[in-house]
């Protein structure tokens, strides 16, 4: 930093970007050509390419962040405003979910038996796998907390502690969520109500698995002390996303499985 006479950080020409963007393609393209010849080479080319990418990108930021100096106060303000536009675009990408969601059970079609759920489908039962679900994520945003206020105050051994339990209890709710998709008596085939349904909670899950990911990395990264008690950015963007994705569970949980069943 000592040859420049500003506190803001001039990105180095990066690879990753392209690399990125053509990993995303070559998944894309693959998942298609899974869905419609059972090929899963282009899928696995890609997802092989996307965590080359993934480990590669992180490192450099990593390197960036904690060894280099490049994220002042100033830069880390501007990932601040950043993180922020970013989970607000989540929340509109949600609302489409919910607005389909709505739009299809405030006023059921005489296609769908003028009723919702519509006329075959048989819910599941929101008090049995789903709340322990909202159980086990409202117990991970009270670990995630913890670890938050263990950083800030620099106790190491408790925030490794408790970003480990948050961990745990992430991967658990994608493993009930898993085999209540397993169990469940119908299939996104099955309308509105099974599109709607699968999609709004599978792609939540979704951000469950990529919110764990981050919390491991902010864990390797606690485990090798590149926080401090005033420099822990990475670990605060990983504990809003982890936030945004309990409060998104929440309105799934109290409208498609309790009022929409």
């Amino acid at each position: 930093m000592a040859h420049q006479a500003h506190a803001y950080h001039m990105v180095d020409p990066s690879p990753w970007p392209l690399t990125g963007a053509i990993a995303a393609l070559l998944m894309t393209s693959g998942l298609a050509m899974w869905f419609h010849f059972g090929s899963m080479i282009i899928m696995s080319l890609g997802l092989i390419v996307m965590l080359m990418t993934t480990f590669q990108w992180w490192r450099d930021i990593v390197r960036e962040g904690t060894f280099q100096g490049h994220h002042t106060p100033p830069v880390q303000k501007g990932l601040r405003y950043g993180m922020i536009l970013f989970i607000m675009s989540e929340v509109f990408f949600f609302l489409g979910f919910f607005w389909a969601f709505y739009n299809s059970s405030l006023a059921p079609t005489p296609e769908l038996g003028e009723c919702w759920p519509p006329t075959g489908i048989t819910p599941l039962d929101p008090f049995e796998v789903p709340l322990l679900n909202t159980a086990v994520l409202l117990a991970s945003g009270v670990t995630v907390t913890w670890t938050h206020h263990s950083i800030m105050q620099g106790n190491r051994k408790e925030a490794i502690q408790s970003l480990f339990f948050t961990i745990i209890l992430g991967v658990y709710f994608t493993t009930l969520q898993a085999m209540e998709y397993y169990e469940a008596p119908f299939t996104i085939a099955d309308g509105i109500y099974g599109s709607t349904f699968f999609v709004a909670t599978g792609f939540h899950g979704l951000h469950v698995i990529i919110g764990s990911l981050f919390l491991l990395v902010c864990l390797l990264r606690q485990i090798n002390y590149h926080f401090t008690s005033c420099h822990h950015f990475g670990f605060e963007a990983a504990a809003w996303y982890w936030h945004f994705v309990d409060v998104v569970w929440l309105f799934l949980y109290v409208s498609i499985y309790w009022w929409g069943s």
